[in-house]
């Protein structure tokens, strides 16, 4: 029998699913989320060898986490270019807000409840890219307007205070 995949649910076997989610930020759910890329990380190997070894070693190297692209249909809610302003304005030098470009952020995957499953912190992130409008087409009626921005993640971790919520 393989081992259990949730402690507290014992009973379910299913992995969560990853159409819902939720990201935080300033301390509130960033509304009309549709999609976002995974968290990545990834560490370089550097190889060496001793003097007089026929063999190569690897030692891990420096760790870079990859970047964030998060799209979000369109509304009047400005969240994303509010937040992009801050990095590169159009008002000048003056306008860049050096003390609040940069945004910690919470991302939970939710289970079917809708409770907070896991949930993982990313830290020092800023809008490297910003995407106001999709291509627009007058042929398509059934499309969804989405907008984009690409974050730069400094580091995540995973939030171990958020635990396996009970289900009923």
């Amino acid at each position: 029998m393989p081992a259990p995949m949730f402690t507290v649910n014992t009973y379910r076997f299913d992995p969560y699913r990853t159409f819902r989610f939720q990201v935080i930020m300033d301390g509130k759910v960033v509304a009309g989320l549709k999609k976002m890329t995974g968290l990545k990380r990834k560490t370089e190997p550097v190889k060496w060898r001793d003097a007089g070894s026929p063999y190569q070693r690897i030692m891990p190297g420096l760790t870079t986490f990859e970047q964030v692209t998060l799209g979000q249909g369109l509304t009047h809610d400005p969240v994303f270019e509010n937040w992009a302003n801050l990095v590169n304005n159009t008002q000048g030098d003056a306008a860049i807000s050096l003390k609040n470009f940069r945004k910690d952020l919470i991302v939970n995957l939710l289970n079917e409840q809708g409770k907070p499953a896991i949930s993982y912190r990313l830290f020092r992130t800023w809008v490297s890219d910003y995407q106001a409008l999709p291509d627009l087409d007058a042929g398509t009626t059934n499309a969804v307007g989405i907008q984009s921005i690409t974050i730069q993640v400094e580091y995540w971790e995973r939030d171990t205070s958020v635990a396996e919520p009970a289900e009923s």
